[in-house]
């Protein structure tokens, strides 16, 4: 019996189009990308020369957890971006799924909130399943290495307590760049990001 639910849950993925991409981990090289931010200019890891790493936030307009950590996200790239280390945000939502997740609603909520960082579109979903984000909003903090490129340091959440900044003791994403600014690899590198389910392209 248990064999014959295996064989019926893995039809039902291949006919679902499921993912079994697990995306990157902590100590992979992360991929680049080259994606429109909402001035209309395309932005990359590489667009940054003087970047140490960066808070990559995969994040929406829509989600209440998103919207609850805004502020928080705007605060991480002002106390990091002047020591390497600026915010980029990336939107990965199918704005057919989700409408108040196009581009132009993009545009406006960057104005409205005045963000300081990079507010990207993958608009093909490529660069969100290549990372394997599940959820916003998750964050990837990337660190630049000898040769340029940028490894993954930490995967998940930004603190411990979603609805109420405050009441948060633990900052994780905080935390592992200080360390990576001191030259130390972070005490806590994964923790669960809590958040909404992104909206793939059906």
């Amino acid at each position: 019996m248990l064999y014959i639910n295996v064989i019926l849950m893995t039809v039902v993925l291949f006919l679902s189009g499921a993912s079994v991409n697990e995306g990157l981990s902590v100590g992979d090289t992360a991929q680049d990308f080259q994606l429109k931010n909402t001035d209309g200019t395309l932005v990359s890891l590489a667009s940054d020369e003087k970047a140490k790493g960066y808070i990559l936030v995969f994040t929406c307009n829509t989600c209440p957890y998103s919207v609850a950590y805004e502020d928080r996200i705007i605060k991480l790239h002002e106390m990091f971006a002047s020591q390497g280390y600026p915010v980029i945000a990336i939107q990965p939502n199918d704005p057919k799924r989700s409408p108040g997740d196009s581009f132009q609603k993009m545009q406006q909520r960057a104005q409205k909130k005045a963000f300081p960082f990079a507010y990207l579109w993958d608009k093909s979903q490529k660069t969100t399943k290549a990372y394997g984000a599940t959820n916003t909003p998750q964050v990837y903090v990337l660190n630049k290495q000898a040769d340029n490129r940028f490894k993954i340091a930490y995967i998940g959440a930004i603190d411990n307590n979603s609805r109420n900044a405050q009441a948060a003791d633990k900052h994780y994403v905080q935390l592992a760049v200080k360390s990576l600014i001191k030259g130390d690899p972070p005490q806590t590198t994964k923790t669960k990001a809590i958040g909404c389910s992104i909206k793939w392209t059906r």
